[in-house]
């Protein structure tokens, strides 16, 4: 990556009862390409008696896509759907208009000690999607695009890199792409990168123009055509970007839009209770600041 613009490490987080490594947003870079949001989750050993329990909540304005690298997440939306997550599975659930989930540990989980690692990311709908209907899909490891380059494996997880397409139905020109090396080697991919790019280490370390870069800090640049970097043996990093929108886009709790009032407008339906239901699911999860609604 021979024009680095941002070199960011990932900031702590409280997202109730888990920490995480905020990487997207950062005062300096509010998105990389339609990358609005990620949060690196872990990794985390947890006891029998920590869960993560994340009640219903809402979103607006975006696709999120959650990838783990450890443990086990039960995904419930107001869609009827109840998925595990399971690590090298994508979960891709659209808000556009408005969408309502839970992510808890699953039961057969609850009672023991567990780990739990991953990452959590909001992509961005365009301004003309914004207010489609939600949808949800689940798309296993072993249906994404894998192949050797030198001593490197790469997986596209999301989005299309030259002739490779994953199968997850993204709304925008977009990349996310898991490289691990069993090598020192140079990866290069000038030829198939576009927009821009976010480099995160998650192991090992990197080298470029005679710096190095470790786990936890978030490489960005705003030409992803001169992606060129050296990677170490026993490396884990994952590339993420694509074409910025040309309109800024707002962040208000778990919305995202062009429109301020929108979130407004999403702001005073989820408090009054207008949004959809999650079923089999209690609880309510309140904007910030705010206490829940008298029942």
């Amino acid at each position: 990556m021979s024009n680095i613009d941002i070199i960011l490490p990932e900031k702590a987080a409280d997202i109730g009862n888990f920490l995480v490594g905020r990487l997207l947003p950062f005062r300096q870079k509010r998105s990389v390409g339609p990358f609005v949001f990620i949060d690196h989750m872990g990794p985390a050993k947890m006891s029998a008696a920590d869960n993560l329990d994340i009640g219903p909540h809402p979103h607006i304005g975006l696709s999120t896509l959650t990838y783990l690298f450890e443990g086990a997440i039960m995904h419930r939306d107001s869609l009827d759907n109840a998925v595990e997550i399971y690590p090298g599975d994508v979960n891709w659930m659209t808000a556009g208009k408005g969408i309502t989930h839970s992510e808890r540990t699953p039961d057969g989980l609850r009672h023991q000690d567990k780990f739990l690692h991953g990452l959590q990311i909001w992509i961005a709908l365009p301004k003309d999607k914004q207010e489609m209907d939600p949808s949800f899909v689940h798309i296993k490891g072993d249906s994404l695009p894998v192949w050797e380059e030198g001593g490197a494996r790469l997986k596209l997880i999301a989005g299309s890199i030259g002739t490779h397409r994953s199968p997850v139905p993204v709304y925008s020109p977009l990349y996310m792409l898991e490289i691990k090396s069993d090598r020192d080697m140079t990866i290069d991919l000038t030829d198939r990168l576009y927009g821009e790019s976010g480099l995160y280490i998650v192991k090992g370390s990197i080298e470029n123009q005679g710096h190095n870069y470790g786990p936890g800090q978030l490489l960005i640049t705003k030409d992803a055509h001169l992606c060129t970097f050296n990677i170490t043996a026993g490396s884990d990093i994952y590339l993420f970007g694509g074409e910025p929108f040309p309109e800024e886009r707002f962040i208000y709790w778990n919305f995202v839009s062009t429109d301020k009032e929108r979130i407004e407008q999403a702001k005073a339906d989820w408090t009054a209770g207008r949004f959809p239901k999650v079923p089999h699911e209690t609880g309510f999860t309140p904007l910030p600041g705010t206490k829940p609604p008298a029942t």
